[in-house]
């Protein structure tokens, strides 16, 4: 019987394969032959999956945002009731830091993806659409913590968002360079939410 084959596994493995290299090296110096050696497959595969390097380039991008969501429902699941929009909008940012190898890892992608974003317009309106659901989901957690009273009701909703979006980035190149502990990054974080509170 011949040997059954996932290709969303197989296409997800050499999405890896680039992530680890590119983790390292960032993405420009990468080559399709590299992908293929650290994924430990021909390179006849990896081009029988992905057209060319940004057609991988695009499939590991969209994976990545996969992982991340699946982190973020992964630390909202976890977190200890009662599920106050407060404590679920703390949820949500501290999953997006890396306070553990596979969030290294994918920070490390992510800066990988914004460079070459920067100088790829197609690639750069992904970025941006993953950063607009990014503030929309914290923007919705941030308008539920003023409904329901536990939040400061002058607050801008996607003021706010943008303003924790933007130190969950700083806080992230702080625990990459390893400039602060994991303690330090998330006292700051939960120094930030305590100003928003009522």
């Amino acid at each position: 019987m011949p040997k059954q084959v996932d290709h969303d596994q197989r296409r997800r493995q050499i999405a890896e394969a680039l992530w680890r290299i590119s983790a390292d090296r960032g993405l420009e110096a990468v080559s399709m032959r590299e992908v293929a050696a650290e994924a430990g497959v021909s390179i006849g595969l990896v081009q029988h999956y992905f057209r060319d390097k940004n057609d991988l380039v695009g499939f590991a991008v969209g994976r990545l945002r996969e992982r991340i969501e699946e982190r973020v429902r992964r630390s909202v699941a976890s977190t200890p009731p009662p599920h106050t929009p407060r404590r679920l909008l703390r949820a949500v940012l501290v999953a997006l830091l890396p306070l553990e190898s596979e969030g290294r890892t994918e920070s490390l992608v992510g800066i990988a993806v914004f460079i070459r974003a920067l100088g790829d317009p197609d690639l750069a309106a992904t970025y941006r659409r993953g950063q607009a659901l990014l503030v929309t989901a914290v923007a919705d957690q941030i308008r539920a913590g003023v409904r329901d009273g536990e939040l400061r009701p002058d607050l801008d909703a996607e003021t706010e968002a943008d303003i924790l979006l933007a130190l969950v980035s700083g806080l992230t190149t702080t625990l990459l360079l390893g400039h602060g502990s994991a303690d330090q990054v998330l006292n700051t974080l939960d120094h930030q939410l305590a100003r928003l509170a009522t």
